[in-house]
């Protein structure tokens, strides 16, 4: 299993200009690949791989390809290959994609560095010093350990729009070393809940539990009075700079807020279940529809379904994706399906007469859904014989956020 670990940078000033003018280099050495790739026999390149042979001649026709480390320039390489790939998968997809472009300096403001040329040493505080070949010592803030059994295979620095430096690990477990999850046969409605991203509630459980969402309404006004200030700046002014870090500082800020919201709440889910199912959703479709389009991004429920399945696989918990088409017509009771519109908040069935809220009614059948994609039946027991308006326990966005937790008064599952 791979995922990452990202802490907050702070390098001296000499440092900080050592770093700028390598990912300058980077940023021409991923140009001339670019280049290459478009104008040298294809017979020599077309894979990262063999791009890398030819870095021996950059670095005898172009000296300033020396002065980098030279894992930290293959992997620069193959970043123009990624990003290649990427763009087929998306045409292969039906989207319409144009060509790679060359990189100015404000799109190009990372490097990383693959397999070597690294060293994270003085690891035992808050703080530790991070070494890179041909730069030196770098000072982050280590708020989290690096697990013992993880691999650092990758460490990638990153320069943000705000100026604010970054260092992201690539970690590598091996699956032996992950929790074992639950045998698939022990799974039932006590240790098991089924999720629907709401519109009233950021999340609703088939347990009855709803989490309020993140209000950012003061955080928005702060943006649009910050970005009414820049738009009345002469563009290339030094004013102009300042206001559009102010500006990128504020928007940050929201990301990050909306980050760490996400990882309490899977979190939690991961730690107090077995299995967590989701919808599948199609966030860009979503996007690209009628409706609140700024809500629906601060949601963001597309990362936190993915930080829901790397989590799983991290605390050993089962999270499945489940067909989200029908979920709230579909009775949870019966299966008949009754269309009403948006506003209308609780749902009554017609033909068997079950009642409940609207989003508790998506989330039971999202449960039941999961049990049929693990192959499991429909135990006896459910939620829908105890589903009643009264139920729900609701948690505050203020509470999750204050106590870094969701604070349901269960036990947690026992980390092994």
């Amino acid at each position: 299993m791979e995922y990452s670990h990202r802490y907050p940078a702070y390098p001296t000033q000499e440092v900080v200009a050592a770093l700028d003018y390598h990912i300058d280099v980077h940023r021409q050495a991923y140009n001339y690949t670019l280049y290459e790739y478009e104008n040298v026999d294809a017979d020599d390149i077309g894979s990262a791989y063999k791009h890398h042979y030819r870095l021996p001649g950059w670095k005898d026709e172009f000296p300033i390809f020396s002065e980098v480390n030279s894992k930290a320039l293959q992997r620069t390489v193959t970043r123009f290959y990624q990003n290649l790939d990427g763009r087929s998968e998306q045409k292969r997809n039906g989207n319409t994609v144009g060509k790679l472009n060359w990189k100015s300096p404000r799109e190009f403001q990372s490097m990383t560095y693959s397999q070597s040329g690294f060293e994270l040493t003085n690891t035992s505080g808050r703080h530790a010093t991070l070494w890179l070949s041909k730069i030196g010592d770098i000072r982050i803030r280590y708020h989290r350990e690096i697990p013992d059994e993880a691999t650092i295979k990758e460490v990638t620095i990153k320069k943000e729009t705000t100026d604010e430096w970054f260092v992201s690990f690539s970690l590598e477990v091996d699956d032996a070393d992950l929790p074992e999850k639950p045998a698939v046969e022990t799974l039932d409605t006590s240790n098991s809940v089924g999720i629907d991203l709401g519109i009233l509630n950021y999340i609703h459980t088939s347990d009855g539990t709803t989490v309020e969402w993140l209000d950012l309404e003061d955080e928005y006004e702060r943006l649009r009075r910050e970005q009414r200030k820049l738009s009345r700046k002469e563009q290339g002014s030094n004013n102009y700079e300042r206001q559009r870090r102010e500006v990128a500082k504020i928007t940050r800020h929201i990301r990050r807020k909306v980050l760490d919201y996400q990882h309490k709440i899977t979190t939690w889910l991961v730690r107090e279940h077995d299995a967590v199912f989701v919808e599948d959703l199609d966030v860009a479709g979503m996007l690209q529809g009628e409706g609140n389009a700024r809500t629906k991004q601060d949601a963001a429920w597309r990362q936190f379904i993915t930080l829901l399945e790397y989590k799983g696989d991290l605390y050993g918990t089962h999270v499945v994706q489940v067909e989200p088409e029908g979920t709230t017509k579909e009775c949870a009771s019966c299966g008949v399906e009754t269309a009403k519109p948006i506003w209308v908040r609780d749902r009554s069935c017609p033909s068997c007469g079950f009642e409940c809220d609207r989003d508790a009614n998506a989330a039971m059948n999202v449960l039941q859904r999961g049990f049929s994609e693990l192959g499991l039946g429909w135990p006896e027991e459910t939620p829908v014989e105890t589903a009643l308006p009264t139920d729900t326990t609701q948690v505050s966005a203020k509470r999750v956020v204050e106590a870094g937790s969701l604070g349901v008064d269960r036990e947690s599952k026992a980390l092994s």
